[in-house]
């Protein structure tokens, strides 16, 4: 079944509401007394692990709770952000262009990548590029912190304490250093971002150091996103899928899970952008991430593949479309239904410099739209009559054009 935006987007706010609240119930309720107690728990199950006491206690030595990382668990932006602005920061020119270099730089241990685990390199790069933007953005947390913090407060406890007992394996391992050891807030590390568990199952040693370092190497951690696709279910020298045309008032069915043979989805009148018929093998479904008003796409098995890596419909569909910009393919054809898209990166740097010319204090203008930029955007907004929406999107960076435009006259 699928669901309409607005029941969606509900059922995410609710639950994100549900997770923040639940965070902040237990930091509240839960003093430093009771983390103590935690660990002390958890150096019992992690000696029952393998994991020694030497490890356990040079690991956690110092470790407090981090209340930003109970924060974070509410604040996903693959699940809050309208699909329009989350691909048009990802799947920009700047990480093309990036991505390019990339696949240039590293063409030789790509070669290897493709010959051994059947993935194509252009998908191995996307991965890392909406990873961490090609390395640049790894993440600073310490993992042990992090682990330790939603191993001892919070909803999923259950969970993290297997990631945490992961993580101390790998330091007794010795394949990643300490000091490499850090990442989001979840856990998920190194150039393309495997939660600890998945670097014990999948993480690969492709330089032939001896070590399985996903943070150090990266010939290691393409090989490793390579081998998580491969064991994923990826089909060799088979698509992801393709953007399709929808027939006039489409109202048939859609969703990653309701699959069938391409001549099922041929008698609902879906073409081929170009009006030819549906291609490809395989069982095939069709995603409508924003409803039969937008964009409309026929996936196969690779696409779940990818979206097992994250389980995000908008994650595995910038990854998709990376992966095709990166083979020389141009931007999707139908636009997104929104009358204010969203922003590329270097937009939204554009939009920081034009509100700091004007006085408002956005910091860095880094192409990162924090708090501080939003506010900015709501102060702009209410003086121009726009919506105060702390939207960063087309309209306001052309309003914000047009009051440059008019003091240059």
């Amino acid at each position: 079944m699928t669901l309409n935006p607005l029941t969606r987007d509900t059922r995410h706010a609710l639950a994100r509401a549900l997770v923040l609240l639940l965070a902040v119930s237990c930091a509240r309720e839960t003093p430093a007394t009771d983390f103590s107690s935690c660990v002390k728990a958890l150096r019992g199950e992690a000696r029952s692990n393998g994991i020694s006491a030497q490890t356990f206690d040079k690991a956690m030595a110092g470790v407090e709770p981090d209340q930003g990382v109970l924060n974070s668990m509410g604040n996903q932006p693959e699940f809050t952000t309208p699909i329009w602005d989350y691909l048009a920061s990802l799947v920009d020119e700047q990480r093309v262009a990036d991505g390019k270099t990339k696949l240039a730089e590293w063409a030789e241990a790509l070669a290897g990548v493709e010959q051994k685990f059947g993935v194509d390199r252009h998908t191995v790069v996307a991965v890392w590029g909406v990873e961490t933007d090609y390395g640049r953005n790894m993440g600073g947390r310490p993992l042990v912190r992090s682990l330790a913090t939603v191993s001892c407060f919070g909803s999923r406890q259950k969970f993290f304490r297997g990631e945490l007992m992961a993580t101390l394996r790998i330091l007794q391992s010795g394949d990643v250093p300490p000091e490499h050891l850090t990442g989001s807030w979840s856990g998920a590390f190194g150039h393309t971002q495997f939660m600890p568990s998945t670097f014990q199952r999948l993480a690969v040693d492709f330089d032939g150091d001896g070590h399985r370092d996903i943070v150090g190497s990266v010939p290691d951690a393409l090989a490793s996103a390579a081998n998580y696709l491969r064991d994923a279910g990826w089909v060799r020298d088979q698509p992801w899928g393709y953007e399709v045309r929808l027939p006039a008032n489409y109202r048939g069915p859609s969703g990653r899970r309701n699959r069938g043979a391409l001549t099922h989805w041929t008698r609902f009148g879906i073409r081929r952008l170009d009006g030819s018929a549906l291609a490809g093998s395989g069982r095939a479904a069709l995603i409508l991430p924003a409803g039969a008003g937008g964009p409309a796409f026929i996936v196969f098995r690779n696409y779940d593949a990818i979206f097992s890596y994250n389980n995000a419909e908008s994650y595995a569909l910038a990854i998709a479309l990376l992966s095709d910009r990166l083979r020389g393919a141009g931007p999707i054809r139908i636009a997104w239904p929104t009358d204010d898209p969203g922003l590329a990166r270097a937009e939204r740097r554009e939009l920081q410099q034009l509100l700091a010319e004007r006085g408002y204090d956005i910091g860095a203008a880094d192409g990162i739209i924090g708090q501080r930029t939003r506010d900015a955007i709501k102060v702009f907004q209410a003086s121009t009559g726009l919506p105060v929406t702390g939207h960063a999107g087309a309209k306001v960076l052309s309003a914000l054009k047009a009051k440059l435009k008019k003091t240059d006259e």
